[in-house]
């Protein structure tokens, strides 16, 4: 049989062998068939020497074309495959839905704060900010704080070095402003605050304030009312009716603390608000005439009205949270609900 028509037959099968292939794997395997230690041309090239010494010369010369023919084949199967493995690899479908992305949520403590700003900045109200380390004069002395007050000891306000503390309350606000501004004063005092307190489920050592400030010509007991029924309905619903029950502090007089109508039962009753139908929200009450003298205001001349609430509080009712100690652990869980 002349060489080229025995290779031919060879290239044949092999081809046939090649184009069914899909996998890189099966083209290995004829790789190995073929051109292996074993193959098919291996051994071929092998048997030569057995040939007659004048048909040697073209059966190698053919066999070796062969063995070059079907490297090349085997080249370009591999190359082919290559090419549609990446246009796969790299094939975008712009008709499938987009990939899910995990969004952040605000924290329901400053949800909260954002909506308190809100509706005391439509009620004409400007934001004033102080810094968390104050002084003992503007945390208690500018504020008409006893020198035997509790709320001074060691056990209830964090003391720092050089007659520094942690503030205990965000009023000192309220005398930095008047330091430096002359009425009329409508401000609200937003920020963090620190008492030593234990870390249970309705006592927290860092917890957040907004206290309020009006001062002009004319302000009365009537106006506080007024301003806190505003609020009160705003922040717990329309229906929400308030009481003031006489309190003591030492910077307002007369002072009161706000209750609202239970917004669980609606005033009738419940284990929230012990089934008295009210709970308290904050403290209030009309700006003391000695604040007004530290600061240099003529108390005969102008009148004002103060007021504070815990964030937190105002957060656990309108959310019905249960356990202050939620708001720190960072759970997301607990955040990923509001």
């Amino acid at each position: 049989m002349a060489p080229e028509k025995y290779t031919e037959e060879i290239r044949s099968e092999f081809l046939q062998k090649l184009n069914l292939t899909s996998t890189p794997e099966e083209i290995d395997k004829i790789r190995i068939m073929y051109l292996g230690r074993k193959g098919i041309i291996t051994k071929k090239l092998k048997n030569i020497k057995n040939l007659d010494v004048e048909k040697r010369p073209l059966y190698g010369k053919a066999m070796n074309e062969l063995k070059h023919s079907i490297e090349n084949a085997l080249e370009e199967k591999n190359k082919e495959f290559l090419g549609t493995k990446k246009l796969e690899e790299n094939y975008f479908d712009y008709t499938m839905p987009g990939d899910r992305r995990w969004q952040g949520h605000l924290h329901p403590l400053t949800t909260t704060t954002n909506e308190i700003i809100e509706i005391f900045l439509k009620m004409g109200f400007s934001i004033a900010y102080g810094p968390d380390i104050e002084t003992d004069f503007y945390n208690f002395e500018a504020l008409n704080f006893p020198k035997d007050h509790p709320s001074r000891d060691i056990q209830d306000t964090f003391y720092l070095e050089n007659n520094l503390l942690l503030r205990t309350q965000t009023s000192p606000v309220q005398i930095r402003v008047m330091e430096k501004q002359k009425p009329p004063i409508r401000i609200i005092s937003p920020g963090r605050c620190y008492r030593v307190d234990n870390f249970d489920p309705s006592h927290s050592p860092v917890f957040h304030q907004i206290e309020s400030l009006y001062v002009d010509t004319n302000v009365t007991l009537a106006d506080l009312i007024a301003t806190l029924d505003i609020f009160a309905k705003a922040i717990f619903g329309a229906s929400t009716t308030i009481k003031l029950t006489p309190h003591y502090f030492p910077f307002t007089e007369p002072s009161a603390e706000l209750n609202v109508s239970c917004p669980f039962c609606g005033g009738k009753g419940c284990s929230t608000c012990k089934h008295t139908g009210w709970i308290e929200i904050m403290g209030c009450g009309m700006v003391h005439p000695e604040v007004f003298k530290i600061v240099g205001y003529d108390a005969d001349k102008y009148t004002g009205f103060a007021f504070g609430m815990g964030i937190e509080r105002i957060s656990m009712l309108k959310h019905n949270i249960n356990d202050i100690r939620l708001f720190f652990e960072n759970d997301l869980r607990f955040i990923e609900q509001f």
